[in-house]
């Protein structure tokens, strides 16, 4: 079998990232190509917006990688997308079933509690994934209890729903605009857990970070299994609003924050190096201060899902996200937190083409790539073959000229003979219809 091609669309709030990769056929994922565009404003909170305009962003990224070399003649048909931001949210069902006598649990039981689980959601908002937290048979917890026999089953699932205006908005940009076929849907938090979090870190107990441009979504990890998710309505683009008070332009402010900013030392080493028309200690007053906030609401996260952060989740802090980079951050939140911080990082199990591409700004769309990749349908088609040419006097039905006369007709004329008959045969013509005229009038 041929490989597959599949293409990951990621809609920030700050960027609109569009990748494409390809699948063999033992499941390696290699990344081909990758293209973004700045998304301020047209998208909020992870939300779109302005779904025109998203629109039109996206036919021109889709022309981009189609042009890529290893990506043409190939035309892109359908994407992979991922759900985030403000909206999404965890909502906790439990379902029991009860059996007169011992009963083989199948995954086909499973399945049947996870649809009976997501039929009980909320009537205002979407589910978009189903993520069992424990199984209990026969008052046995068990993490994988196919196989398992049993008179009785607990499950306990964490629902994972969003607003439906996020979903119908992605429909009308993608399927009506640009009639681009939605292959799948996932939770952009569970795409990077899968991708930057190990096994035995969710068996211990951890909690990723995805530190945003305008939210921040904490998931907690316990026993294998993700027992909490929220997302915070505050990133690191409130660290950029806040240094505008220094009089500094918006585009300005962000990049004093990338050279300068630093989240624990009030008067970084490098103010001598720049001239930023602000004063630098200032500025940096304003970052430990925001920072200081953002650090406070991601460690309040762990009581809320009922955890003690420093002794039920030794495995400590993962974190991406574009405001990770912040200087100083990651030190400040290991300070508060009491517990190790590391970034996430792409395995070395994905194969990508460009060594540019191994950063970690691509994780989020590395992450949507590899979570399609597990079962991936075709999202291009390949251009069709150019038809040959059709010759219009061949004998094979082509176009042949008509025959209107003789076989004086037939025979090629002499180009000068043709040019004396044509002006004689006029001068007789005109001469036969003055006869006639003459005639009719006697």
């Amino acid at each position: 079998m041929e490989q597959k091609y599949i293409v990951a669309l990621e809609i920030g709030s700050s960027h609109i990232r569009a990748a494409v990769g390809t699948v063999n056929d033992d499941g390696v994922l290699t990344l081909l190509a990758v293209e973004d565009d700045y998304a301020v404003e047209i998208v909020r909170y992870g939300t779109i917006q302005n779904v025109e305009e998203v629109s039109n962003r996206v036919k021109s990224l889709m022309r981009k990688l189609e042009n890529y070399q290893s990506i043409h003649p190939r035309k892109i048909k359908g994407v992979y997308i991922s759900i985030g931001g403000r909206s999404t949210m965890t909502t906790s069902r439990q379902v029991v079933r009860q059996y007169d006598v011992e009963t083989a649990i199948t995954a086909q039981i499973i399945a049947q509690i996870n649809e009976e689980a997501k039929q009980c959601g909320l009537s205002d908002r979407s589910v978009i994934d189903v993520c069992p937290r424990e199984f209990v048979v026969d008052n046995l917890e068990c993490s994988n209890p196919v196989g398992t026999l049993g008179k009785s089953i607990r499950a306990d699932i964490n629902l994972i729903t969003c607003k439906p205006k996020i979903l119908r908005n992605f429909d009308i940009a993608l399927s009506e605009r640009q009639q681009l076929s939605i292959k799948g849907t996932y939770v952009r938090q569970n795409v990077i857990a899968d991708l930057v979090v190990t096994t035995d870190e969710k068996k211990l107990g951890c909690m990723l970070v995805d530190f945003g441009a305008e939210t921040t979504t904490v998931s907690v990890y316990k026993n294998g299994a993700l027992h909490y998710l929220a997302t915070l309505p505050i990133g690191s683009r409130n660290i950029t609003r806040d240094i505008m008070a220094t009089n500094l332009t918006e585009e300005r402010a962000d990049e004093v924050k990338r050279i300068v900013g630093d989240a624990v030392n009030a008067e970084p080493k490098a103010r001598q190096l720049h001239n930023f028309g602000a004063d630098i200690v200032e500025v940096n007053s304003y970052i430990r201060a925001r920072a200081g906030e953002i650090v406070l609401n991601i460690i309040e996260q762990a009581k809320y899902a009922g955890y003690s952060i420093s002794t039920d989740l030794p495995a400590g802090i993962i974190i991406v996200g574009g405001g990770a980079k912040l200087r100083g951050f990651n030190d400040l939140l290991a300070q508060q937190s009491g517990v190790t911080v590391r970034l996430g990082a792409i395995p070395s199990t994905i194969r990508i083409s460009d060594p540019r591409l191994q950063s970690f700004d691509m994780i989020d769309i590395v992450a949507l790539l590899n979570a399609a990749a597990q079962n991936a349908l075709e999202c291009t088609e390949a251009a069709p073959a150019p038809q040959p040419a059709v010759d219009p006097f061949a004998d094979d039905g082509g176009f042949k000229p008509k025959k209107t006369g003789g076989k004086d007709q037939d025979k090629p004329e002499n180009p000068q003979q043709g040019s004396k008959r044509g002006l004689w045969g006029n001068i007789k013509t005109t001469l036969d219809k003055l006869f006639v005229e003459t005639d009719n009038d006697d």
